[in-house]
């Protein structure tokens, strides 16, 4: 019962993983778009969205931790 448990904890701990896939899709969208608009700022909004990026890939690498702490530690 336990095990069992423990591997729909982690399935649906993985559900941030995904999350944070639509979320990339996103900021770089919103690059894309900010870039259209305005080419002058080009620069600027990279360096926005690579912050953009790197906090969501830390969503999506907390997520997969905890997926693995419920897996191989509890």
């Amino acid at each position: 019962m336990i095990e069992a448990a423990k591997i729909i904890g982690a399935g649906l701990a993985t559900i941030g993983v995904a999350g944070s896939g639509v979320g990339i899709g996103s900021v770089f969208a919103g690059l894309l778009q900010g870039t259209a608009r305005n080419p002058a700022v080009k620069q600027q909004l990279f360096a926005y969205t690579i912050m953009g990026f790197a906090v969501v890939e830390a969503i999506a690498l907390f997520a997969l931790m905890m997926a693995f702490l419920l897996l191989f530690a509890v």
